[in-house]
C-alpha cells in the first residue's frame, strides 16, 4: 500500500485545488466590462528612439465647411455693393446718349454700359426690375455722365425729355440741303451756319479746302430749348461727331494712302448706296477695289448730289452734269462728302471687306439687297435679271416683292 493519506470522499484533490486557484487568479484579472485585458506592449530595447505620440487629426470637413461659408459671406456682400451701391458713384464728364423709342430695358442697358454711363448693364437691369422701374425709361436724347450710380441714370430716363424741349431727328446720310427742309422750326439758316464752325476745322481731317461742314454734322435725335438759334443744333450735331469718329480705327485707311476725309466720303457713299445693314463692308470693298483699278464709281447717289434730284428718275442730262462730284463723269472720290454718315458707315469705309468685287446691281425681289460681281460677264447677267423683271413689272422696281 503506498503512503499517504487516504482520499476523502466528496473532497477535492491537489490537482483540482490547484486548477480553481488558477481560475479565481483569472477572474480577477478580467476587466469588468468583460471584455480581455489588451495584450501588454513589448518593452522597447535599450537605446531605441521613443515613439513619438499619434496627434489628433483635424477637422478637415469642419475647416472646408466655414472657408465655403467665408466665401458665400463675400459673394452676398460684394453682389449687394455692385447692385445697390451705397457708397454712391460719382458721375463724371459728359455724353449724350440716345435712347430710341421701343427699345427694351437690355437694349437700354448695354447702349448705357457701351456709352460709359453705367459700368454694368446687368446689375442696372436688375437694378430696375427690383425697383420695379423698368417700364417707366421714356426714349429720347439725354445729355448724361460716366459712372452715374444706377439710381440717378433711372430718375434721369424716368423723367424723360422736358416738354418746353423741341426734338430734330436728322437720318442718316442726309445732306445739308435735305436737313435744312427739316429744320425749319429752329431760328437761323440752317445751310448758312453749317459752312464753318469755330468747333470743327475740316482741315484738321484732311479736307484743305473744304467749302463746308458737310459730312462732318453726326446724325442723330437733338433737343433744344424753344427759342434756340440752329446754331446750338450745329454745334450739337459737331460734338457728336468728334465723340463718335474718335471710335473709328482708321489704321488699314491709312495703309491705303487714305485721310480721314476719305474715309468720311466714301461712307457718305456706302450709306445712300446700302439699305441692308451688313452689306456696308461689302459696298466699301467694292469702292475701294474700283479706285485701285482706276474703275469709275458710277454711283448714282453722286449725281443726285450734285443736281439736287434725290427723288425723281435721273435724266440723261443730269447724268452727264458737269459738276466734279458726278462719279458717272469723273473718276476718282467726289470732292467730298455728299451727305453725314453714321457710325456703322464710317466703320465700314475705314475697314471694308475684303472682296474681289468691282460691280454691284440691285438684286430682284431683294427688297434692298445687292448682288455683287467680280467679273464684267457676271455683272451683265445680273443687269439682264434685273432688265427682264422690271419689264415684267410694266417698268416699275422689282427689287421690293
Amino acid at each position: 500500500m503506498s503512503g499517504g493519506p487516504p482520499p476523502v470522499p466528496g473532497g477535492r484533490s491537489s490537482e483540482e485545488r490547484e486548477a480553481a486557484r488558477k481560475a479565481r487568479e483569472a477572474r480577477r484579472s478580467t476587466v469588468t466590462d468583460g471584455s480581455s485585458p489588451a495584450a501588454p506592449l513589448p518593452e522597447q530595447p535599450p537605446g531605441a528612439p521613443r515613439r513619438p505620440r499619434r496627434r489628433p487629426r483635424p477637422r478637415v470637413g469642419r475647416l472646408v465647411a466655414l472657408a465655403v461659408v467665408l466665401v458665400a459671406i463675400v459673394g452676398v456682400v460684394w453682389f449687394a455693393l455692385k447692385l445697390f451701391q451705397p457708397f454712391g458713384a460719382e458721375g463724371k464728364g459728359e455724353l449724350r446718349v440716345v435712347i430710341p423709342r421701343g427699345a427694351s430695358l437690355g437694349d437700354i442697358a448695354d447702349e448705357l454700359e457701351q456709352e460709359g454711363v453705367v459700368d454694368s448693364s446687368t446689375f442696372f437691369a436688375l437694378r430696375a426690375r427690383i425697383a420695379g422701374r423698368s417700364g417707366e425709361l421714356r426714349p429720347g436724347p439725354y445729355n448724361l455722365q460716366g459712372d452715374m450710380a444706377y439710381t440717378d441714370v433711372l430718375d434721369a430716363l424716368e423723367q424723360g425729355v422736358p416738354p418746353n424741349v423741341v426734338r430734330v431727328t436728322i437720318p442718316e446720310g442726309r445732306s445739308r440741303a435735305e436737313v435744312a427742309r427739316t429744320v425749319r422750326r429752329l431760328e437761323g439758316n440752317y445751310l448758312r451756319a453749317t459752312r464753318r464752325s469755330r468747333l470743327l476745322e475740316p482741315s484738321n481731317y484732311g479736307a484743305q479746302g473744304a467749302s463746308s461742314l458737310e459730312g462732318f454734322l453726326f446724325p442723330s435725335t437733338y433737343e433744344l430749348r424753344k427759342g434756340r438759334p440752329v446754331r446750338r443744333l450745329v454745334d450739337e450735331q459737331l460734338r457728336a461727331f468728334k465723340q463718335n469718329f474718335a471710335k473709328v480705327d482708321l489704321a488699314y485707311a491709312r495703309r491705303k494712302n487714305l485721310t480721314p476725309y476719305d474715309v468720311l466720303t466714301i461712307a457718305s457713299l456706302v450709306e445712300r448706296e446700302t439699305a441692308v445693314p451688313r452689306e456696308r463692308p461689302l459696298i466699301a470693298s467694292v469702292i475701294y477695289n474700283r479706285l485701285k483699278n482706276d474703275i469709275r464709281l458710277d454711283i448714282d447717289a453722286t449725281t443726285r448730289f450734285a443736281v439736287g434730284n434725290w427723288t425723281a428718275p435721273l435724266k440723261v442730262s443730269e447724268l452727264q452734269n458737269p459738276s466734279r462730284y458726278n462719279t458717272r463723269v469723273h473718276s476718282g472720290l467726289p470732292p467730298g462728302p455728299i451727305g453725314s454718315p453714321g457710325l456703322a458707315s464710317v466703320r465700314a469705309a475705314a475697314h471694308p471687306a475684303k472682296t474681289g468685287y468691282i460691280f454691284y446691281v440691285a438684286a430682284v425681289c431683294g427688297n434692298g439687297k445687292h448682288k455683287f460681281a467680280e467679273t464684267n460677264a457676271e455683272f451683265l447677267r445680273y443687269v439682264a435679271d434685273y432688265d427682264r423683271a422690271r419689264a415684267k413689272r410694266g417698268g416699275k422696281s422689282p427689287t421690293n416683292c
